[in-house]
């Protein structure tokens, strides 16, 4: 993350802070719930929000902090979001990956949050090892990535389902009256994960190449779970730069690999892939980290876009 986004960041923070002492104190009591008795549910950006709808159902009323088209990792808050924050009656959000959203969510006193990191195992994908980036686990995920926990584990269904356990628990806890449904709707959501586990277990399981090159390293633990090998442009951070040798080595890369195709992503400025694609001669298409619903998004909502991602794979991977 570049210096002056980090201060720029920071200070809104900071402000939004102050609003959140501001707004607080003349919030009224019993406002974690609507007019109608719906409970208030705050969602740091969009897997987080497509959890609470799913699992909270006709029960909740959720706000995004995120809005469509936003890149996640860039959020900046107002005091006036801060301090409706204060009021929510459940809080669903991934720590460390928003850093603005992290401070709120520590100044905003609510008692029921689901933090997402805290509901699986996080891992660092893109340490240095030798002068080249690897994950932890068997497969490989090369960027120019800082050393850390990688955030998107919302791109494994498993991992994915693991968090929306924990989410229903928390917002049966805020909501007590309604735990039966709530723990209805998370059972519901994970069987539906677990069958698009095995939609992509068996779609990826006859292919041509293990290896696909991305934008940012996003996809890390789908990766792993999936036997591939990602090849990233830049970081975790959609943002960081790629250095003359990161390019150098991908080119080298994709020939060894056999690499068809350069992916893009609907949010983050596709230029630098586009640029390296044209460079190898090779073709681009979209996988998308879902870190947001576009109108530019392959589906309509997180299946959605999660099996248009795996038509792209399977394409890309020469499946059968």
């Amino acid at each position: 993350m570049n210096i002056r986004r980090h201060i720029s960041t920071a200070a809104v923070a900071g402000a939004s802070v102050l609003g959140l002492l501001a707004l607080s104190a003349c919030s009224p009591s019993g406002s974690t719930h609507t007019a109608d008795g719906k409970l208030k549910v705050t969602a740091s950006f969009y897997p987080m929000e497509f959890l609470a709808q799913q699992i909270g159902g006709k029960h909740v009323e959720v706000a995004d902090l995120t809005k469509p088209g936003v890149e996640p990792h860039d959020l900046e808050l107002t005091p006036q979001q801060t301090g409706r924050l204060g009021e929510s009656g459940a809080i669903v959000y991934l720590k460390g990956l928003q850093p603005a959203v992290d401070d709120a969510v520590k100044q905003s006193g609510v008692e029921n949050v689901a933090d997402a990191a805290a509901l699986t195992s996080l891992e660092e994908h893109g340490t240095e090892v030798d002068g080249h980036h690897h994950t932890t686990g068997d497969n490989h995920s090369h960027s120019e990535a800082e050393g850390g926990k990688d955030p998107h584990i919302w791109l494994d269904p498993v991992k994915y389902a693991e968090v929306a356990k924990g989410v229903g628990k928390t917002l049966a806890k805020a909501d007590p009256d309604h735990k039966a449904e709530y723990q209805k709707n998370t059972d519901a959501l994970v069987k539906k994960l677990e069958a698009l586990n095995k939609e992509f277990q068996d779609g990826l399981k006859k292919r041509a190449s293990d290896t696909f090159i991305t934008t940012h390293a996003a996809f890390g633990y789908l990766a792993e779970r999936y036997g591939l090998t990602e090849e990233a442009i830049s970081g975790l951070d959609p943002e960081s730069e790629p250095s003359a040798k990161r390019i150098r080595d991908l080119h080298s890369l994709a020939g060894e690999h056999h690499v068809s195709t350069i992916f893009f992503e609907t949010i983050a400025n596709p230029a630098t892939a586009k640029a390296l694609a044209g460079d190898l001669h090779l073709k681009t298409d979209v996988l998308d980290p879902l870190e947001g619903i576009t109108a530019k998004s392959r589906g309509k909502d997180y299946f959605g876009v999660q099996r248009a991602n795996l038509a792209a794979l399977q394409k890309a991977l020469g499946s059968k």
